[in-house]
């Protein structure tokens, strides 16, 4: 029987029977009691293991509903980044420095490009070449909507001028017709096929980076929103060897291409696999259309920008209430990519059906992003039974990087922009992520920007975006615990620091409920716990 005990700490257990505390012991794992300092001390006894959080911040572990963990492990693991990258020369010189230093991968990896400063005008396979001309190379953008293949890479997917674009992709052409080595959306993963693999070995390497960052950033519990058999496999080896430190709840991808049939087989058979409660398949994750970098996001008019057009939804209105009717009766959530006001209400659409046919149940079917919202859809969120899945981050005006995407909006629109006060005042259900390696992982800059809209004091912040749509600190605390809990079907046990619930914790070097709203991102987490045992601890802690 192991005992830990977390005292001379100012605990937050987001318990509203007993929201404040001084100390909690925990047994095994679970948590036993939570209350004053000198009761859990003699209830501790001498032997049990003591964490002193020094008279600091205690919360529950945070949890991130919507994270590529193992997307962005493997990142971490064997690419190379492109974030801060502003010019041409420094990507190319970027991207040969990695290339030298890795003579042992066979293939050439890089991530996070910036639309706005490249894209299908000026990244071609022909500029790759000029450094990586001997081994495939494949470069995603920040957002992993687009990808930039290199011409070795091009021949080993078989993808020439001739190759038709598949259901819901699109190979970027020249006005000759050649394409050039630009792939959006669901072109990309079947062309990696042609490519040579990572090993389980890189993937289980990618895992454990991706974990100790995640602990680093305090986070004990995680909703990976695109899973199919290959993450399943590396989430299922780590869980067996006893690696897993971080619980796991996976959405299978569905496609347009599925029938309801298929698709319930192929998640059921995954659901029946994988149960938990650390990995566990829970729901169907449909991408209802892309984003606005490559002009792929679903609006319900033209796009405001000089070159117009729109985009479609990625699944019919048909096939919407087929598959999610099917899945809502199979007690599988349905988890949204949605960052058009059409996809979002044709998500509505599909969520409304589905509940008329099989009726209410605690689903915690959620729309994910959510960046353009009709003003008629805000009512609908709630009765639906769908949950705001956010990312606050993306809510303010970024210093350097030019935002296509509110150019293609248009000053009309704009007003239903990241809306998140709008969606909670209608009611509805929200939780906090990062979609990491989209964005930062760190939760402190992105509660920053969710209540002050602005980029951190650090970056030369421009004016607030949008300012009266701010969320408080206690709503984002709310949307990284507790609903964070519920939404990854966790909150039986876990979000909030009372007896029975698993000892997932954090202690901080700063108070957040009471600094100034701008120094929210200082913020350090000095501790991480998870089920009672430190995961991570800081060297000055």
């Amino acid at each position: 029987m192991t005992r830990t005990l977390v005292h001379n700490a100012r605990i937050r257990t987001m318990d509203p029977t007993r929201p404040l505390a001084e100390a909690l012991l925990a047994v095994d794992g679970r948590i036993l009691a939570v209350g004053p300092e000198a009761e859990m001390v003699a209830l501790a006894g001498p032997k049990a293991t003591r964490i002193d959080a020094g008279g600091r911040l205690v919360l529950p572990g945070f949890q991130d509903a919507h994270i590529h963990l193992l997307a962005g492990g493997i990142n971490l693991a064997v690419a190379v980044e492109f974030y801060d990258v502003l010019d041409e020369a420094t990507l190319l010189a970027r991207l040969a420095a990695h290339a030298k230093a890795r003579p042992d991968l066979p293939l050439i990896m890089g991530a996070g490009w910036q639309p706005g400063i490249f894209g299908d005008h000026n990244l071609t396979a022909r500029l790759l070449d000029t450094v990586v001309p001997d081994r495939p190379a494949v470069l995603y953008d920040t957002s992993f909507h687009n990808c930039c293949f290199n011409t070795r890479a091009l021949e080993m997917a078989g993808i020439d001028d001739d190759t038709p674009d598949p259901l819901n992709g699109h190979i970027v052409r020249d006005a000759d017709g050649h394409a050039t080595g630009m792939l959006h959306e669901e072109v990309i993963k079947p062309a990696f096929k042609g490519l040579p693999q990572l090993t389980e070995e890189h993937r289980i390497e990618g895992y454990l980076a991706a974990e100790a960052l995640a602990h680093r950033c305090g986070f004990t519990g995680v909703l990976d929103p695109r899973v199919t058999e290959e993450e399943a496999q590396t989430y299922s080896r780590v869980l067996a060897e006893g690696k897993l430190r971080l619980r796991v709840a996976g959405a299978a991808l569905v496609t347009e291409a599925d029938t309801a049939q298929s698709a319930l087989e192929r998640l059921s058979a995954m659901r029946a696999a994988h149960p938990g409660p650390d990995f566990h398949v829970h729901s169907a994750k449909f991408f209802m259309d892309g984003v606005f970098e490559n002009r792929t996001a679903a609006l319900h008019g033209p796009y405001a920008d000089a070159d117009g057009g729109n985009a479609p939804c990625m699944f019919g209105a048909d096939k919407t209430v087929e598959l999610m009717t099917a899945l809502d009766a199979a007690r599988f959530a349905i988890h949204v990519h949605v960052i058009g006001d059409a996809a979002t209400a044709r998500a509505l659409d599909g969520l409304e059906a589905a509940r008329r046919a099989n009726g209410p149940w605690p689903a915690q079917h959620q729309l994910a992003h959510l960046q353009l919202t009709d003003p008629a859809d805000y009512d609908r969120l709630a009765p639906a039974g769908a949950m705001a899945n956010i990312q606050p981050l993306w809510a303010r005006l970024d210093p350097v990087v030019p935002d296509i995407a509110l150019e293609m909006i248009g000053s009309k629109r704009r007003a239903e922009t990241y809306a998140f006060r709008k969606m909670l005042n209608a009611g509805a259900d929200w939780c906090l992520s990062s979609d990491w390696p989209v964005s930062t992982l760190n939760p402190f800059e992105i509660m920053e920007t969710a209540v002050t809209r602005q980029a951190r004091r650090a970056e030369n912040p421009r004016e607030p975006f949008l300012p009266d749509q701010a969320l408080t600190i206690e709503e984002c605390v709310l949307g990284y615990t507790v609903n964070a809990a519920r939404a990854c079907w966790r909150e039986h046990f876990t979000g909030q620091l009372r007896p029975g619930f698993s000892a997932d914790l954090i202690v901080l070097d700063q108070d957040i409920f009471d600094c100034p709203l701008n120094r929210i991102s200082d913020t350090r987490v000095l501790c991480t716990v998870f089920k009672g045992q430190v995961v991570w601890r800081d060297p000055a802690f």
